[in-house]
């Protein structure tokens, strides 16, 4: 018998806003507002994706587009919020980062400002409700202009202390270096927030080291192509950089042809911190919880590391210092009860 993953007191560090969308919430939505959806958003879902190329990538960026597309008003934001926090509750996670450009938004709600004050504001009534703590992570498109990002980060900074805790940096690596937003990243670590750029999704070690060298990264956005370079691997575990490693999302866009070959174990036994994230279930399927489960089924975790991956996700958050000893401590305490113990006690 093994202990329940739902009662594993964990963090998510890496799920997009539209992403986190229910995929009922999305057909409902839909039909309301008259918008067409695809097959693979309708009825053949979850869709069948392979970035790795230019062509794969902007079919998953225009269903993305589409998903978001949905979303008119300020109760559908904070339905979207509440809806994810409940699912996270679910799941057992205890703190959820959820990763939002505002400019995507920005036109339907008077602006960026006003766009995320929405989201902060819906976060805190998600909070609210749910019991799982949230912290926005303002993110900038690599495939926009420096300048952009620039904005974002001063209006991230704006809010730090008030809700928003990082800023990352999204879209299709092979389409921004990370050398170009070194500016931004400056103005939003000045603010005190945590790096947390993408990198080593599409491009390997490199792409990764440079989010290290020009991002001063505290955490990686995927990161599984460090592999491909130990020296580098050593740094990352030696740095204590948490790699936001989500297999699910991997094998969706064809990063990786199974999910036995995600570098998941390799990653862990280098000493990379690792805090598993769902990235977009809205269009890949499995959420957070699932990828503790692939972590056992598929790569062998047992039940003291998979504690380790949700210790490590919890260090690696913008948590307060007091729920991340409370996670902490939960995590201990799971570990502690033996297997099945909870089913008989509450089935007594």
């Amino acid at each position: 018998m093994e202990r329940p993953i739902s009662r594993l007191p964990k963090a998510h560090l890496h799920q997009h806003f539209t992403g986190s969308m229910r995929h009922a919430t999305l057909i409902e939505l839909a039909e309301r507002h008259g918008v067409h959806l695809p097959q693979s958003l309708a009825t053949d879902w979850p869709p069948r994706l392979r970035a790795t190329d230019e062509r794969g990538w902007f079919r998953f960026q225009r269903l993305y587009d589409i998903a978001r597309s949905v979303l008119r008003t300020p109760e559908v934001m904070y339905r979207l919020l509440s809806e994810t926090a409940e699912e996270e509750r679910a799941a057992g996670s205890g703190w959820l980062e959820i990763q939002v450009d505002p400019s995507g938004y920005a036109s339907r709600f008077d602006g960026l400002t006003s766009t995320l004050e929405l989201v902060l504001d819906a976060a805190r009534a998600a909070e609210r409700e749910s019991g799982v703590g949230i912290g926005i992570m303002v993110a900038a498109n690599r495939t926009k202009h420096p300048l952009d990002a620039k904005a974002l980060a001063r209006l991230a900074a704006q809010y730090a202390g008030r809700g928003v805790v990082s800023f990352g940096l999204n879209n299709d690596e092979r389409r921004g270096r990370a050398l170009d937003f070194e500016g931004a990243f400056r103005i939003a670590r000045r603010a005190g927030l945590l790096s947390a750029p993408h990198g080593g999704e599409l491009l390997g070690a490199r792409s990764v080291r440079e989010c290290l060298d020009e991002l001063a990264a505290d955490r990686v956005g995927h990161g599984v192509g460090a592999t491909g370079d130990p020296y580098l691997l050593e740094r990352i575990a030696t740095q204590g950089v948490t790699l936001e490693v989500c297999p699910s999302s991997n094998v969706a866009l064809g990063v990786y042809d199974e999910l036995g070959r995600v570098p998941l174990r390799r990653l862990f036994d280098a000493g990379a911190p690792i805090a598993l994230g769902a990235d977009d279930p809205l269009l890949f399927g499995p959420r957070l919880a699932e990828q503790y489960r692939i972590a056992r089924e598929v790569f062998g975790f047992d039940d003291g590391e998979l504690a380790e991956l949700a210790r490590m996700s919890i260090r690696g958050s913008a948590a307060p210092d007091a729920l991340k000893k409370e996670l902490l401590a939960g995590v201990d305490t799971w570990l502690a009860t033996p297997p099945g113990a909870e089913e008989g006690a509450s089935a007594g």
